[in-house]
Parts: structure tokens; C-alpha cells; sequence
């Protein structure tokens, strides 16, 4: 059973906002991802989105999409991320853990497969980012049968009609892309993210999580105040790159990020 349904109302009974940072399994090696994601808890991560390297994500900007190349060169596959997912529960029994991702991967393996895979591994939620909607039928049933929450994105352009549609079939929280373009790209804008996250409110119950964009305590807090979870990828994936022989001098740079971004939203 996913960790997600339990973590969202626990924290909003709190007072609290979840801190959901994204890394790239694999970059810089997948023993390494695994001490990373400890760090992030460590930090005061209460979720972590996990990304399954692809060679064409076409929704991520070059911080990421550097960081996927990075991880298949080490030859980093869906398997080893789920691999790393089955380590990071023996020490870790609770902090929710998303796959984020892109369908070929998921299609190569068997839909079948990789959730029964997922579910023994201790995934809790699966975003597949070029899954639409309107093809649900055929993948989220598999997914929720193995306890698995699928998420979907939305988008400041999404219509009414496709909120209420991704709304019937994602579970655990819906992940609202605050920006036009791909990640790391632009400046976030907290009055249009409000106002868009209000909408959406209207149209689900489902927590609305808020990616894109968010930098630094600033933006964590603005946004913070307006949603139920922030993520934070690319200023991450970032200082990863910046440290490739990792060690110490990594750790500590990502405790030295994250930190304040959960000192942000405690602040609230």
C-alpha cells in the first residue's frame, strides 16, 4: 500500500508542507544515489522523486537531461532503479518514494511486470510523463492493484475538462507544472501559480504538489504558501553535477540546499 495517501494528510492536519526534492538515479552511480536520497531525508525530505533515466525527456530542461545521459552511460536501467528503491527501504521504512519517468522503459519491461516489480521494491507512486489521461485505463488499474499511486501532471494550459479527467485517475497528489517549457527554464511566478492552484483546487481534492521553478527559499515559501508539496529538481540535479566525485563535499552541499528549503516551509 503507497505511503502517499498516509504522508499528505498527516502533514496538512501538521500544519506542514511536504518537501518532495527530485535526483536522476544513477548520477552520479546508483550506489551513490542511494546515499543521496538518505541525505535528502536527512535534510528534512518528506517524499523523494526518483528519476528513471531516459535518453529523450522531453519534459526536462538541460540540467536533467544531462544528468540522464550521465546515468545511462553508467548504464543505470529501470532495474537498478528499483534496485536502489529495495536498498533504500531497508534502512528506510517510511519516506514515500515517486518514479518519475517516461513510458518506453515501462512498455520494454511489461506494464505487469514493473508493478509487481514496483510494489516488492517499496515504490509508492509512479509519474510517467507521457502517459495521457486518456490512455489510464490501460496502465493505472495495473499500477493501483499493485498499491501503487499514479500521478499525473498538470499544466498552466490544462482545460477544465482534462483536470476532472487526469483527476478520475490519478491518486496521491497531482503535480502541477507551474511553467511553460521544461524544467529549470524560467522564473516562477507565485501570483499566476495561486491563482492556477486555486482553479485546481475547485476541480480535485487531490493535494496539488508544485514543481518548476523553485530555486531557493524564496520561491519555496511563496509557493508553499499556496500548495500542498513543493519539488524541487533542477537546482539539485545541479549541485550533484557540480560535485562528480561525490564524498563528503556532495552531502554537504545538498544539505547546505535542502535544509533551508524545509526551514522555509516550517516557517510558514
Amino acid at each position: 500500500m503507497s505511503r502517499i495517501p498516509t504522508l499528505m494528510p498527516r502533514l496538512k492536519e501538521a500544519g506542514r508542507k511536504a518537501l518532495i526534492p527530485y535526483i536522476t538515479a544513477g548520477d552520479p552511480d546508483c550506489d551513490e544515489t542511494l546515499r543521496i536520497m538518505h541525505t535528502l531525508v536527512n535534510a528534512g525530505a518528506d517524499m523523494i522523486e526518483l528519476g528513471v533515466p531516459f535518453s529523450d525527456p522531453m519534459a526536462d530542461g538541460p540540467v536533467i537531461q544531462k544528468a540522464c545521459e550521465r546515468a545511462l552511460a553508467k548504464g543505470c536501467s529501470l532495474r537498478d532503479v528499483l534496485g536502489i528503491v529495495r536498498r533504500f527501504r531497508e534502512t528506510d521504512p517510511e519516506t514515500p518514494v515517486v518514479l518519475m519517468g517516461y513510458l518506453n522503459p515501462v512498455e520494454a519491461m511489461g506494464y505487469e511486470t514493473f508493478a509487481a516489480m514496483a510494489e516488492e521494491a517499496g515504490v509508492d507512486g509512479v509519474l510517467l510523463v507521457d502517459l495521457p489521461p486518456e490512455e489510464g485505463d490501460r496502465v493505472v488499474p495495473i499500477l493501483n492493484e499493485h498499491g501503487l499511486d499514479a500521478v499525473f501532471l498538470l499544466s498552466p494550459t490544462t482545460s477544465d475538462e482534462r483536470i476532472r479527467l487526469v483527476s478520475r485517475h490519478c491518486s496521491g497528489y497531482v503535480y502541477y507544472v507551474s511553467l511553460k517549457g521544461v524544467t529549470g527554464s524560467a522564473t516562477i511566478d507565485a501570483t499566476a501559480v495561486e491563482q492556477r492552484v486555486d482553479h485546481i483546487r475547485a476541480l480535485t481534492e487531490l493535494p496539488v504538489g508544485v514543481g518548476f521553478g523553485i530555486r531557493d527559499s524564496e520561491t519555496a515559501r511563496a509557493v508553499g504558501r499556496v500548495s500542498d508539496a513543493i519539488i524541487v529538481g533542477s537546482v539539485i540535479v545541479d549541485c550533484i553535477s557540480r560535485h562528480p566525485e561525490a564524498g563528503p563535499a556532495l552531502h554537504e552541499a545538498l544539505d547546505r540546499l535542502v535544509r533551508p528549503l524545509r526551514e522555509s516551509l516550517d516557517t510558514l
